[in-house]
């Protein structure tokens, strides 16, 4: 049952931050800023570009937005310089929480993401106190009433493309990678017109944490709301199972 309720906290998750699309778009500008700044401003020499354009383009980011953005991270004189950083901390009952930043100021953003644990009565921990018990995965998932190719196919033509793992769900297909994997795995399924709900690296919790105490409860959406809020933020993983009545507004 945790697969899809874990679904189900995708579908939610996307729900609520397609209503922000402000945020989206400053997510993946800053994300393109990196990609360019890595790997280069051609995306046929740079897969980890096409990856954030193709995630752009999902989110109905213009192609003029994209293409200024990338022309701004290979000008560099004016280039915001942007660093990834991860804190690792508790939420109440023990929740792992995993918040990954893209930021111009670390202390701005240090302060910030301990001023969410810290009010919705968490704490931010070492690197690596709650890394060990997630994994990172490429997971691309796909609707199963966008898909018309049978099933059995497209699990073929995934692990043949390098996938690790086929899950078919009540509505959803779920592919799993290893990270160096999932460029390889998502533009094989692009290019036979695959249409795909979601399509990115991510941290997925090896088992899930039941929260039932009210307190509790309030405690942890405080924590995800606050880091929701802040556009330093780029991805808030956790292992709270969130209840299915979360996700039906």
């Amino acid at each position: 049952m945790s697969g899809h309720s874990k679904f189900a906290n995708i579908k939610h998750k996307k729900e609520k931050n397609d209503a922000a699309k402000g945020k989206i778009f400053t997510i993946i500008g800053r994300e393109i800023a990196i990609a360019v700044k890595e790997g280069g401003s051609d995306p046929a020499n740079n897969s980890k570009l096409r990856d954030v354009i193709a995630k752009a383009k999902a989110n109905n980011m213009p192609n003029d937005t994209i293409d200024r953005g990338i022309k701004k991270a290979a000008g560099s004189a004016d280039a915001v310089n942007y660093e990834t950083v991860t804190y690792e901390g508790y939420g109440p009952s023990g929740t792992a929480i995993i918040v990954k930043a893209l930021t111009d100021n670390k202390n701005r953003t240090a302060a910030n993401v301990r001023n969410a644990f810290t009010k919705g009565q968490g704490s931010i921990g070492t690197q690596g106190c709650v890394s060990y018990m997630f994994d990172e995965k490429g997971q691309i998932i796909i609707a199963k009433e966008e898909c018309d190719m049978d099933a059995d196919d497209l699990m073929m033509l995934a692990l043949d493309a390098g996938a690790d793992d086929f899950n078919e769900e009540d509505e959803d297909y779920e592919i799993l990678t290893a990270p160096d994997a999932f460029s390889q795995v998502r533009e094989t399924l692009e290019k036979e017109n695959i249409p795909m709900a979601n399509a990115e690296v991510t941290m997925l919790p090896q088992t899930y944490v039941e929260l039932s105490d009210e307190k509790d409860l309030t405690n942890i959406q405080r924590i995800l709301d606050l880091l929701d809020e802040d556009d330093d933020v780029q991805e808030v993983y956790h292992n709270w199972n969130q209840p299915e009545e979360e996700d039906e507004d």
